[in-house]
């Protein structure tokens, strides 16, 4: 994406039904039942913390995978994140990961044969960066000297928060921040005490915990779209000028900030039947992976699922998508 274009997040509704329209039209063929013998007898989705979005979105295709015979039984794992996913997928402890792009690309490229590949882009990520209401913090610019939570250790969000420090002039300079691994949730109850002034999530819009915390004391999300334009010189076009409107956490306002599209990955030796069963279940029962607690997610199109940046396709993904294009 450009610079210029603008992601807005829809209402769930509209998603599922338009979306439905979309795919309903170009469907791939024999997605009636998306296996005519038994799948595998175990599927594993690597996704993340619980109440985020990876673990709620990979529960959500674990159990998809499992009622449409992909898979004979199909789990969710509870992870750090997107760079934990991707070591659990290298190890072969997972089956498919989710992952932020900006990570994938950074870890993936050049691998050797068994490596990460993608099964397609499926939605868009949210940066978050929460203050306590109470704080005085109204811009990025006021976060020198803070405690900043950047994301528990092996997820995504340390990845992405760290590039947000460095282009934003924080990171580096003797005493400018300090830097804490924290995950949501534990990030979230030391905002609550004051432990840390601030703390990065990647994420849907909205997150559950965040929801819930943003009860008591109050939450605020800083507006970080000037850091577009130098996170993309710097790092590469992973990022995108995306709103997280004012509905989504009642009293934390509606503000601009980085987004990232998410991929979901799998190992090249993966068997090429599951691979090309899987994007048909992604093409024609999109509808099945909205999690409930999201306003709305970014799927995107047939078109856009492809578009997964220097990340080679699986080529049982690629050949899929070639049948579903024509």
């Amino acid at each position: 994406m450009r610079q210029g274009e603008q992601h807005s997040v829809g209402r769930r509704g509209v998603l599922k039904s338009g979306l439905g329209l979309l795919l309903g039209a170009v469907g791939l063929p024999g997605m009636a039942a998306c296996t005519a013998s038994p799948g595998p007898a175990r599927v594993t989705v690597a996704g993340g913390e619980a109440g985020g979005f990876y673990l709620e979105f990979a529960s959500l295709l674990a159990g998809s995978l499992q009622r449409h015979g992909i898979a004979q039984r199909a789990e969710a794992l509870t992870t750090g994140g997107s760079l934990d996913n991707m070591k659990r997928l290298a190890a072969g402890e997972a089956t498919f990961a989710v992952a932020l792009l900006d990570a994938a690309v950074q870890r993936v490229v050049g691998q050797p044969a068994g490596a990460m590949v993608a099964v397609g882009k499926v939605y868009e990520n949210y940066v978050h960066c929460l203050v306590r209401r109470d704080s005085g913090i109204g811009n990025y610019t006021d976060l020198k000297g803070r405690r900043i939570g950047i994301g528990e250790a092996g997820s995504g969000t340390s990845l992405t928060a760290g590039r947000i420090l460095d282009v934003s002039g924080l990171a580096g300079a003797a005493g400018a921040v300090t830097e804490v691994n924290l995950g949501l949730n534990d990030g979230l109850a030391a905002l609550r005490r004051k432990a840390v002034d601030v703390l990065f999530w990647s994420g849907g819009v909205p997150t559950a915990a965040i929801t819930e915390a943003n009860d008591k004391p109050g939450l605020r999300l800083l507006d970080l779209s000037n850091l577009v334009r130098p996170l993309r010189e710097r790092f590469g076009a992973f990022y995108d000028r995306v709103l997280i409107p004012g509905s989504a956490y009642p009293g934390a306002g509606s503000v601009w900030t980085v987004g990232v599209a998410n991929l979901l990955l799998c190992r090249d030796d993966l068997d090429g039947d599951i691979v090309r069963n899987t994007v048909r279940l992604l093409v024609d029962h999109a509808d099945e992976l909205v999690p409930r607690s999201s306003l709305g997610v970014q799927f995107l199109s047939p078109d856009t699922l492809i578009n997964t940046a220097d990340l080679p396709l699986h080529p049982a993904a690629a050949e899929a998508y070639r049948t579903l294009h024509g």
